[in-house]
């Protein structure tokens, strides 16, 4: 007779004194606890503090013979694990978390649990590989993920049975206008809620032919957050011009407004704009958050020699400091955050700007009004009659505001505006093309500060990723730029966005700004007066210690902040 195959598991103290979590005398002593008590031997080891909860798991892990994961360091497919319903991944304590090839890997506190695996497996449709993970770590990337949604969703299905009913022909008009409308109020202070909770700078509210979309903003790039159907479409888009003090009776028209939400105790205000569609009266909600004005200059990505570069131009008393980039680079934050560092008691700062976006203390701010004339032009000459030593324009965005602003620098006053080039060599051009004489140009102007804003990398999830400069298709200009240790180098550690619990998926979280500093000096003044090419300025410029805005994404590349593939889409 053959002898009868017996599958033996290692003991779980064993396992822990081969680790070095516990000692022989440890595991003795807790085996006696368990004895008097009846409880499980790793329950005696963690009320004894002898192990934490990660050590127990990795040792049940070796236990199992199953691989152990500890999803705070590792991605999760978010839209996989959202494959399964909230409830029963809960119940089952158990979460698909990636693919490997043709199977689906599920992180379980209980690998055990045969019937948790089958029911996910029929739920996804694919083999299933379990690997240990940790209870806590389980249920709050579950909690994270579903919450906020489970609200919405429930809030929206509350809004459609109150709309029902608040539509029925027994109820009188007065009725059903009340009772129609707190569900919709329920459902706008949720949407602010979660678009502050997920950092959206803006929520698109857009009527289809079918429903109302609405997207979310979050690190510059939009991504979809819900679509109620489309019997909420007017109450939603009413009660939102009634929050910004907007006409509800006009909808022919783009209408301005602004409201506050309150948001676990913090107010943030949020500027509205409703526009006019084919489909109906689409917002746009943006979210300013006064938090910018406590960064700092250097909390926005200036690396030191770049905010040497352009500190050196601010801490002057008089000139022009120009902002440049596109819609959304952040000229506005970096402009602020300069006022921050140049607001105290002994200078007077004056603002023009449209719209006032901050309210900073101690500064005079005033909202452009072209309907009643003030332009930035007429303001900033009016400025100039009210004792100022700093003045910050809005933009600069047409030829009597360019020769105004620059009229003022030469006067002994601090201009701080933006203007919109590509980057920082272009902008003196530009003032000549809008009609300020070159020699005004080059004799008023400090510096220019050419921006783009980035998105940072999550750091729970990115991954290191050689990355060769030949592939980078870099120009002899920005070659020349390179720091000497990069230049003589064929490759560089860099990182990949790889998506996680943390970033909602998208392997980042935040941005940053990406700098080029561009100091008037005399040979590129002389350049100026010269109406010398772009490329020219830049060259020298360069020649002079400027960092491009590509070599000084690339330094931040390096430095592990965020992606190549990031960089070239917000630098072309």
């Amino acid at each position: 007779m053959g002898q009868t195959a017996v599958s033996t598991r290692r003991r779980i103290g064993e396992i822990l004194v081969e680790l070095d979590i516990v000692t022989d005398s440890d595991i003795k002593g807790a085996l006696e606890v368990q004895r008097s008590t009846g409880k499980r031997l790793g329950e005696v080891l963690l009320n004894e503090g002898l192990v934490q909860t990660k050590d127990l798991v990795r040792a049940l892990a070796i236990q199992f013979d199953l691989p152990f994961v500890d999803l705070n360091d590792r991605p999760i497919d978010v839209e996989l694990a959202q494959a399964i319903p909230q409830q029963l991944a809960a119940h089952h304590q158990a979460l698909p978390i990636w693919r490997d090839g043709r199977q689906i890997v599920v992180a379980m506190a209980n690998p055990a649990d045969v019937l948790a695996l089958d029911d996910i497996r029929s739920l996804v449709g694919r083999h299933v590989k379990p690997v240990m993970a940790q209870a806590a770590q389980i249920m709050n990337a579950i909690d994270q993920m579903s919450h906020s949604d489970n609200r919405v969703q429930e809030t929206i299905q509350a809004a459609i049975g109150e709309h029902r009913e608040a539509s029925s022909p027994v109820a009188s008009r007065a009725e059903q206008d009340r009772d129609a409308e707190a569900p919709i109020v329920r459902f706008i202070d949720l949407l602010l809620a979660k678009a502050i909770q997920e950092n959206a700078s803006d929520i698109h509210v857009e009527p289809t032919s079918d429903d109302l979309r609405i997207r979310f903003r979050v690190d510059g790039v939009l991504h979809k957050a819900m679509s109620p159907p489309r019997s909420l479409r007017a109450g939603i888009i009413s009660r939102i011009k009634v929050m910004a003090e907007i006409d509800i009776a006009e909808r022919r028209i783009p209408q301005d407004g602004r409201l506050t939400a309150t948001v676990s105790g913090v107010d943030y205000d949020v500027r509205v704009v409703t526009i006019p569609t084919v489909h109906g009266e689409a917002a746009v909600l943006r979210v300013l958050r006064g938090t910018i004005l406590g960064l700092g200059i250097g909390g926005i990505g200036f690396l030191p020699d770049q905010l040497s570069r352009y500190r050196s131009a601010y801490e002057r008393p008089w000139g022009a400091i120009l902002v440049t980039g596109p819609t959304g680079s952040g000229k506005s934050t970096t402009l602020y955050a300069t006022l921050e560092e140049l607001r105290d008691p002994s200078r007077n700062i004056i603002t023009i700007e449209d719209p006032v976006e901050y309210r900073m203390d101690g500064i005079k701010q005033v909202q452009v009004n072209e309907k009643t004339g003030m332009t930035f032009a007429r303001a900033l000459r009016s400025f100039l009659r009210a004792d100022p030593d700093v003045m910050l324009v809005g933009e600069i965005r047409d030829g009597e505001t360019a020769r105004t602003a620059v009229e003022a620098s030469l006067t002994g006053h601090l201009v701080l505006s933006t203007l919109h080039t590509n980057n920082s060599a272009a902008a003196p051009m530009r003032l000549i093309e809008m009609g300020v004489e070159p020699f005004l140009v080059s004799s008023s102007l400090s510096a220019v500060l050419a921006q783009r804003l980035a998105r940072r990398l999550c750091e729970k999830c990115r991954e290191p990723k050689e990355i060769r400069l030949e592939h980078l298709g870099l120009s002899d200009v920005n070659l020349a730029s390179l720091p000497e240790d990069l230049r003589g180098s064929e490759s560089f550690q860099g990182y990949s966005a790889i998506g996680c619990v943390s970033c909602r998926g998208t392997g980042y979280r935040g941005r940053f700004a990406v700098h080029e500093v561009l100091s008037m000096t005399e040979e590129i003044a002389e350049l100026v007066l010269a109406h010398a090419r772009v490329e020219e300025v830049e060259r020298q410029a360069i020649r002079q210690g400027m960092t491009t805005l590509r070599v000084d994404g690339l330094r931040k590349v390096r430095m592990g902040m965020t992606t190549v593939e990031e960089l070239f889409r917000v630098i072309t």
